[in-house]
């Protein structure tokens, strides 16, 4: 199955991401906290969250993870909930990049990041995406294990 990257900036305050190549969570915020110009001086807090991969789930150890998404479904549904952070939430901006494909234990599977005045708001907002992210977005996880492999039914609570 060939998958495709998607990136886009919605505006001047949401950007979402689903790729298939790896990235390095720390400096890709650096990146976008550099193109925030606009927020110069407005900005008190940024909430962060970056999910890696393990190497084992319910007592077996995985040795690979096969992610995939429902392009276009998907980013529709970040794209949503960023929306839905904007209006629960006084922040400034949001960062989410998901990576979709063939990962391996200790890779960086997502970042979520709300930006904001003060810290209240980013950690709301940051902990709302990923658990919005986490239970409803379209996405499905394949493990390979020693024996075999099987599909994820359910993801792990927060």
């Amino acid at each position: 199955m060939k998958l495709r990257s998607f990136r886009r900036s919605l505006g001047v305050n949401m950007s979402i991401e689903v790729t298939t190549k790896p990235f390095n969570p720390w400096g890709r915020l650096q990146a976008h906290e550099t193109s925030l110009n606009t927020h110069f001086g407005k900005t008190g807090a940024v909430a962060t969250f970056v999910g890696t991969m393990r190497d084992s789930n319910e007592g077996d150890l995985v040795q690979t993870m096969w992610l995939e998404h429902y392009p276009g479904m998907t980013e529709k549904y970040l794209e949503k909930i960023s929306q839905t952070a904007f209006q629960r939430w006084n922040i400034l901006d949001t960062l989410i990049i998901h990576r979709v494909g063939e990962m391996h234990p200790n890779d960086t599977i997502v970042l979520v990041a709300a930006w904001a005045g003060h810290r209240g708001p980013a950690f709301e907002a940051c902990r709302y995406l990923i658990e919005e992210l986490k239970h409803h977005a379209p996405f499905w996880k394949r493990e390979t294990l020693v024996e075999g492999s099987r599909w994820v039914e359910t993801n792990t609570p927060g």
